[in-house]
């Protein structure tokens, strides 16, 4: 059966029960908007967790799969294709970082930063300069490496032993990450936005030093911007939006539109640290993900889609705001661009369920988050809408009373 019931029992029958999945079955979708197998519309804030950053069905994507897959799909990097070298070109030239490497998955583009800074580290100081500094509250994918990155315990228990050389510092508490690193420091590897922990930002002061611990104990420092980067924050890359470079720059989910496609981006004083044979993927760059990169970044530009990001997203902000003016059960916002979360003082599954029903994807993340990582196409027309079903959803809450907006709480720091 492929109704709606037989694919749900089907998939109970035979995956791992790894997914606590919403019950709906989508089908297809276009531009914002993705349509179920009844053919019943939703409204996209999720994009695929930050993956579908140009929506669904583009165009010019659909164009460039259907030409590239009648050419070639897989080459492996055993030898060249057209378009790896080009893309790595493009994004070195957008970041100033110098060196591309390209995986599958985020996932892998943390390890493969993690394993490039550990051979710089004992290059310049020995086995002994192996150490990690990583952050509270973070979250850096499944993988053995990832989670013993991850400063949440619910990813990690279960799994250990995981790397025992990490240390964990509470986001944005600069004296903690001076006594945290050393001479033996080889990587501090930070989210400038925590995704998963619950969209808090790091603060300016608090990566300048992160750049000024690395560069007096010569270790790299390490953005993950798989969730925040590739426009998300209305910059290219979310260090440009805060003005702190770091030596190595993991990306991944929208960079290819939907194909699975990662990759890191490193100076050439650790990327030179590496030779052949100590790091490979056989899927990782092939012709069709990175043509398909290399549009992707086009459009960006060509279709203004960065301005757009800045632009509604300051509209979802002072949105949420009223929200949170107006509503004993929404306690703040947080982040910027179209990445953004809303703090709940209740469980916030319940309304992406309820909103699920109204036509409206939400996610939520941390329990009691509701976070906002739309389409970069996303216009105020389609904020007013998911607006107005997330107001119906809390109207049973109750009122603030005539709470003076200017004293209203809209930032915190992360959880220690």
């Amino acid at each position: 059966m492929n109704d709606s019931s037989g694919i749900l029992e089907r998939e109970r029958s035979f995956l791992l029960q790894t997914y606590n999945r919403y019950p709906v079955v989508l089908a297809r979708g276009k531009g914002i908007f993705l349509y179920d197998l009844e053919g019943r519309r939703y409204l996209d804030f999720v994009a695929g967790l930050g993956v579908n950053a140009l929506g669904h069905a583009h165009p010019r994507i659909v164009k460039i799969i259907r030409e590239q897959a009648a050419r070639a799909i897989h080459l492996s990097n055993l030898y060249y294709n057209e378009y790896q070298g080009q893309l790595a070109e493009k994004l070195c030239g957008l970041s100033g970082l110098p060196r591309a490497f390209f995986s599958n998955s985020g996932t892998e583009a943390i390890e493969g930063s993690i394993k490039l800074a550990r051979l710089a580290g004992h290059r310049t100081g020995g086995e002994s300069k192996s150490r990690l500094v990583a952050l509270q509250g973070s979250y850096h994918g499944r993988t053995f490496g990832a989670m013993s990155l991850t400063g949440q315990e619910k990813y990690r228990k279960g799994f250990e032993p995981l790397l025992d050389d990490v240390k964990f510092v509470p986001q944005n508490n600069i004296e903690a990450l001076r006594a945290a690193v050393d001479e033996n420091t080889c990587a501090i590897v930070l989210e400038p936005i925590f995704g998963e922990g619950g969209v808090y930002e790091c603060s300016v002061d608090f990566l300048q030093e992160c750049r000024a611990a690395a560069d007096r104990h010569r270790a790299a420092l390490i953005f993950d911007e798989i969730q925040c980067g590739l426009g998300r924050t209305g910059n290219i890359f979310a260090f440009q939006t805060f003005g702190v470079m770091p030596d190595i720059v993991a990306i991944a989910k929208p960079i290819a539109a939907g194909l699975p496609l990662g990759a890191f981006l490193a100076r050439e004083e650790f990327a030179s640290a590496i030779s052949p044979g100590q790091h490979g993927t056989t899927f990782g760059g092939g012709p069709l993900a990175c043509r398909v990169a290399l549009e992707y970044l086009a459009i960006l530009e060509e279709e203004k889609l960065l301005e757009n990001v800045v632009r509604v997203g300051n509209y979802l902000k002072e949105q949420l705001k009223l929200i949170v003016n107006r509503y004993a059960v929404a306690q703040e916002v947080r982040g910027r661009g179209l990445i953004q979360g809303l703090q709940l003082d209740v469980p916030a599954r319940p309304l992406v369920e309820q909103a699920l029903a109204e036509g409206v994807l939400f996610n939520s993340t941390q329990d009691s988050v509701l976070r906002f990582l739309p389409p970069f196409l996303l216009q105020e027309k389609h904020v007013d809408k998911g607006m107005r079903v997330l107001k119906k959803l809390l109207g049973k809450k109750r009122r603030k009373s005539s709470e003076n907006p200017a004293t209203s709480k809209t930032e915190t720091a992360a959880p220690q």
